[in-house]
């Protein structure tokens, strides 16, 4: 630099292996600079501390810089990506696929496009989130819904950004720390939406016909919602008569797995969905031919309620509340109440336990229990 000249480059110092704090006199800024090991550059500017007195400066940029090199230092991947929450949530979507587990993968693109693309959360580089920032992003999508609800999308969304953390995005996993809200609904017998023949078959009929396929494949079942959507052709045996669901379950969870017996109704019924399809191909598909998601079917039987609801009357009406999990519970209150099966057989059929079983069907139990004690008592 000839004499007379003002520097615009920064003066560094070096604070450790790799690691430099520089000072811009002509800005009076501060800028962070990380080399990793193959050498590449990194730079970070640093927050203005302009309010900060000049004596106190340097103490607070090397706080600053010693924060961000701990971010970007132990990453364990060669090189840092520094990018938005949506290029987070978007590389872990990528990572759901490429393990196999496409499901999951279009399951939470659809969560993400729904409370996150649209929200000016995911403009925010990753870097730069705080927990304020999370914290008022899950007031915004609070409205309308249950806390238990939202407390399950903010775990969606924070398994995202720790993976892709792992991956090397740039963040501070205590910026999305979020403490759960508490949990505002108490799930008993007495909030469970248990639907009645008729009420099935109205909201059957009101339904898109992928839709009744869908709600027919669980009361044939019981099973959960996302197992039937998760289940593809080489899971069904016509020969054994079976459909395999899984569903995780544990601490750690392990993907479990279980043989349902079908009857012959609902053989016939999987037949014709199984018809010409491939064996990796989904068993069931929605309106628009992928496998289905949480919130597809969801907003599927809310319209085929609304639908229904618009000229019924009394007791024919959907109750509020009614969900895809109405057709699971339905189905064993029945095999429990109507067809007297027992309830270790339920259990395993529908991949609950025998505590759950006690706990939300057992009023369901007593009547079978009782026409078997009379009918050995007017055989004694």
């Amino acid at each position: 630099m000839r004499s007379g000249e003002t520097r615009t480059a920064p003066y560094w110092m070096r604070l450790g292996q790799g690691a430099y704090l520089g000072f811009r006199v002509t800005s009076k800024t501060w800028v962070a600079r990380w080399r990793n090991r193959d050498g590449v550059q990194q730079y970070e500017a640093l927050k203005s501390i302009s309010g900060i007195r000049p004596a106190e400066q340097f103490d607070h940029a090397k706080k600053l810089a010693e924060e961000w090199f701990a971010q970007i230092g132990s990453s364990v991947v060669r090189y840092a990506v520094r990018g938005t929450v949506r290029a987070a949530l978007e590389t872990y979507i990528r990572e759901l696929s490429k393990s196999g587990r496409q499901a999951t993968a279009d399951n939470a693109e659809q969560r993400f496009k729904l409370l996150v693309w649209s929200d000016p959360l995911a403009d925010l580089r990753l870097e730069s989130l705080t927990l304020d920032d999370m914290e008022e992003w899950r007031e915004r999508i609070r409205d309308g819904r249950q806390n238990r609800t939202v407390n399950r999308h903010v775990r969606s969304i924070v398994a995202g950004l720790n993976l892709a953390n792992k991956k090397g995005h740039v963040g501070n996993s205590d910026a999305w720390a979020l403490t759960p809200l508490a949990d505002d609904v108490e799930e008993t017998a007495e909030t469970t939406i248990f639907l009645t023949p008729n009420q099935r078959e109205s909201l059957i009929k009101a339904a898109s016909p992928s839709c009744a396929v869908f709600l027919t494949a669980i009361g044939h079942t019981g099973g959960r919602p996302g197992e039937l959507a998760s289940a593809i052709r080489q899971d069904f045996d016509v020969k054994g008569g079976t459909l395999v669901l899984k569903h995780k379950k544990g601490r750690p969870a392990k993907l479990r797995p279980r043989a349902v017996v079908l009857s012959n109704e609902a053989l016939a019924f999987f037949k014709k969905q199984a018809r010409g399809k491939l064996p990796s191909a989904p068993l069931l598909i929605d309106p628009n031919g992928i496998p289905w998601g949480r919130h597809k079917w969801a907003d599927e039987i809310q319209d085929a309620v609304a639908r229904h609801n618009k000229t019924a009357k009394g007791t024919k009406r959907i109750p509020k509340g009614t969900s895809a999990y109405s057709f699971r519970h339905a189905r064993i209150s029945e095999l429990l109440q109507v067809h007297g099966i027992d309830p270790l057989s339920v259990a395993y059929q529908t991949g609950t336990s025998l505590r759950m079983i006690e706990k939300y069907y057992f009023r369901f139990i007593a009547p079978a229990l009782r026409e078997k004690l009379s009918a050995i008592e007017e055989h004694a």
